[in-house]
């Protein structure tokens, strides 16, 4: 923490006021202002006149003892964390002063560092405990279990586009890893449209052979096939008047691909075993977790099928993109889990928080839903646990460097602050250049000269072509 931190406020208490000015100077140079104070009454007055981020209280004082402060403080302020002070090794009292509600403690004579870790951590735990509760408020109202929650910025933009796009019959491509909501928006998208009182008629293009997912988006007539013993229609007719939600479209056959473009250029559809076409009146809502730009590159996809679905484009980010996002959807998955359980689990602790936050979720908003409900089925207090979570949660440890963190003793140039900060977003995004140059502002051919420039990208990586 350097001196951007300064500002985060102690209130420091102990009797001894020998070395007073030397541990207010040293501390603001680790961006903390003290205020002492050399007596637990005085404290107590000073906390009904200013509001501290952290108290550090001596153990061992004259008249009121930090034992006593320790209670009666947490008691008027239970957002405040408090710190004791203690002779080194002194576990018994150590113990005690966690029992009337201390944070942490530690050990004289001090050693700086360890006491701004310790103060670090003490107000991470403060903004934690009260963001839990603000989004325990903003999930109270929360019901529909179709929509798009989230108060992130990312999560704002698409609200936005969804509002801007919803009242015409533009083709949607919605991109996004798996589990970050991609069904949810495509719902989104024809709730808010002129066609909510239409059908909403969804196919996972990944789920069937190239014939079978002919005759479902197209229908067939009566003797098409060895199975045809009846005419069919199909998704494409079913839809009309509402929308047609073509979900995974990366995984669809490239055979296939033409005719897809074909019923999407012509608004026309031929059976299987027809000679007639029929036009459908359907909206058209596409997505895929695959970066579909690489896909053309590849001869994986059409490229001209591309352009006719990428009319609007809505990339969904990561949940370990979403930031505190992770809290309020876990309070929301609680509450409606706790609720189908008959359970009395009413609050996520702060523990538990930090390790949702901590998580990189590669499953993203499903595995955290997962995750939520096993928690709520394990719980046995009115808070879910640390030991509630899954192990793999519980126990994950970050492997990698925070990339675009810099410490105060490390200088940099602007382009390595530049590196790092696009590899971090790169990663969010589960490696989709087109996520990532979305995120950073400029388009995927100028990611992929940075990327090339920094000797982590191929020429062969990217063709001369406009995709890339």
């Amino acid at each position: 923490m350097g001196t951007e931190a300064l500002g985060n406020k102690v209130l420091w208490v102990d009797d001894d006021d020998t070395s007073e000015e030397i541990l207010v100077t040293a501390m603001k140079r680790r961006g903390f202002l003290l205020t002492w104070k050399t007596s637990g009454a005085a404290a107590l007055a000073a906390l009904e006149e200013d509001d501290f981020d952290v108290m550090v209280a001596d153990l061992h004082m004259d008249g009121m003892d930090g034992l006593e402060l320790c209670e009666r403080a947490t008691a008027r302020r239970p957002d405040m964390p408090v710190v004791m002070m203690t002779s080194f090794g002194n576990l018994e009292s150590a113990v005690a002063a966690m029992r009337v509600g201390a944070y942490d403690f530690v050990a004289k004579p001090l050693d700086l560092e360890f006491v701004r870790l310790t103060l670090v951590r003490a107000i991470q735990h403060r903004s934690l405990r009260i963001e839990v509760q603000r989004l325990r408020e903003v999930v109270a109202p929360l019901h529909d279990h179709s929509t798009l929650h989230g108060a992130s910025l990312e999560i704002a933009k698409i609200k936005d586009v969804i509002d801007r796009v919803s009242g015409s019959d533009a083709i949607v491509l919605i991109s996004g890893e798996s589990g970050t909501g991609k069904e949810l928006v495509a719902h989104a998208l024809h709730k808010n449209s002129r066609r909510a009182k239409g059908p909403f008629v969804a196919i996972n293009c990944a789920a069937m052979p190239e014939a079978l997912l002919e005759s479902e988006l197209f229908g067939h007539v009566k003797g098409a096939f060895t199975d045809a013993h009846g005419a069919r229609r199909g998704l494409f007719l079913k839809a009309n008047g509402g929308t047609l939600f073509l979900d995974e479209i990366g995984e669809m056959p490239l055979g296939m691909q033409s005719k897809l473009l074909r019923a999407l250029q012509e608004r026309k559809v031929r059976a299987v075993g027809s000679d007639t076409e029929e036009a459908y009146d359907a909206r058209i809502i596409t997505a895929s977790n695959r970066d579909l730009e690489d896909e053309v590159h590849a001869k994986r996809f059409r490229e001209d099928l591309f352009y006719r679905i990428n009319v609007v484009r809505i990339v969904l980010p990561t949940l370990r993109a979403r930031g505190n996002d992770v809290l309020l959807l876990a309070q929301m998955f609680m509450k409606r889990y706790a609720a189908q359980a008959a359970k009395a689990v009413t609050s996520i602790s702060t523990p538990v928080a930090e390790k949702l936050l901590a998580y990189p979720w590669p499953g993203n908003v499903r595995e955290l839903q997962n995750c939520i409900e096993r928690a709520v089925a394990f719980a046995r207090f009115d808070a879910l646990g640390v030991d509630d979570l899954p192990d793999h949660i519980r126990d994950y440890r970050s492997s990698s460097h925070d990339v675009p963190g810099v410490g105060p003793a490390e200088m940099l140039s602007m382009e390595e602050v530049e590196r790092r900060y696009t590899l971090r977003v790169l990663d969010q995004h589960g490696g989709s250049k087109t996520a990532a140059a979305s995120v950073l502002g400029f388009d995927r051919r100028t990611l992929h000269r940075k990327l090339l420039r920094w000797g982590l990208a191929h020429d062969d990586d990217s063709s001369s072509g406009p995709l890339n």
